[in-house]
């Protein structure tokens, strides 16, 4: 099963170099599900995995100059911090059962229900055509310059850092939002900084399994080597394939993964 998920991997960079996002959420499931490694390993695993790819992504909009220094700072600090304390301290200290509404839960099941939540949420995201709105965009401007805006900021950046770092993924697909609306980045200065934010916030939440996770450095390092070739090769078909177009058909895909998940750790776990 290792080849298969290899070959996984491989799809997934692919996709990344495709519609520059959102693929890497399916790390989690191909390391539970193919590779056959328990939910707290796999989110570990999957943050240096998605740090590592969104790192490689956000070389080329610095190059660019397309990346917001303060946006960095205002967003990634309070997200950085959250998502290293949730590695480090949280996720050791949660128990291997949960005794839950008159039933027990066990911590990977929680994980995974909590992980397919999230995977739902990004594919309706994916699906989802925005239309411009010019009534909506002078809303969002006056929030974002009133005194709540930089609290809010900091909020939603321990938010997203608690996700990444209690399922593993990079958030993305939360981020580019927050960005565009409360700190008025262009939609490319957008991306360019949440893949910073992303890379910064995954890597950071991995040194927080030192010390209490044995990591298979030869397995995780040859698993980022396929991720990223992949990148390599959907970069140079991004050009002949319409990303406008490939991203609902990958959300109606991911959509049905995170069904997949939520019954089978619902109904068939065990």
């Amino acid at each position: 099963m290792i080849v298969a998920g290899f070959i996984a991997f491989l799809i997934i960079g692919i996709i990344l170099g495709l519609i520059g996002g959102g693929g890497s959420i399916l790390g989690v499931p191909v390391l539970v599900y193919i590779m056959y490694y328990s939910a707290e390993v796999a989110t570990s695993y999957s943050l240096f995995i998605v740090g590592l790819t969104a790192l490689i992504g956000a070389i080329a909009y610095l190059r660019k100059g397309e990346i917001s220094v303060e946006a960095i700072l205002q967003f990634a600090l309070a997200s950085m911090t959250t998502v290293f304390c949730v590695r480090r301290f949280v996720m050791p200290a949660i128990p291997e059962e949960i005794h839950m509404f008159n039933a027990i839960v066990s911590k990977h099941v929680l994980i995974m229900v909590v992980f397919a939540l999230l995977i739902l949420s990004s594919s309706v995201s994916m699906i989802r055509k925005s239309k411009y709105n010019r009534i909506n965009e002078v809303k969002w401007d006056e929030f974002a310059k009133s005194p709540m805006g930089l609290p809010f900021v900091i909020l939603l950046g321990v938010t997203v850092g608690f996700i990444t770092g209690f399922v593993g993924a990079g958030g993305g697909f939360i981020i580019v939002p927050v960005l565009i609306f409360f700190l008025r980045l262009s939609f490319k200065k957008a991306i360019g900084t949440s893949l910073c934010i992303v890379a910064i916030n995954s890597l950071v939440g991995f040194t927080g399994n030192f010390g209490h996770q044995v990591i298979e450095w030869p397995i995780l390092l040859a698993i980022s080597a396929v991720c990223a070739v992949g990148i390599l090769i959907g970069s140079l078909l991004s050009n002949k394939v319409s990303s406008q177009k490939l991203k609902p058909a990958f959300g109606w895909f991911t959509l049905t993964v995170g069904i997949f998940v939520l019954v089978k750790e619902l109904f068939y776990n065990g």
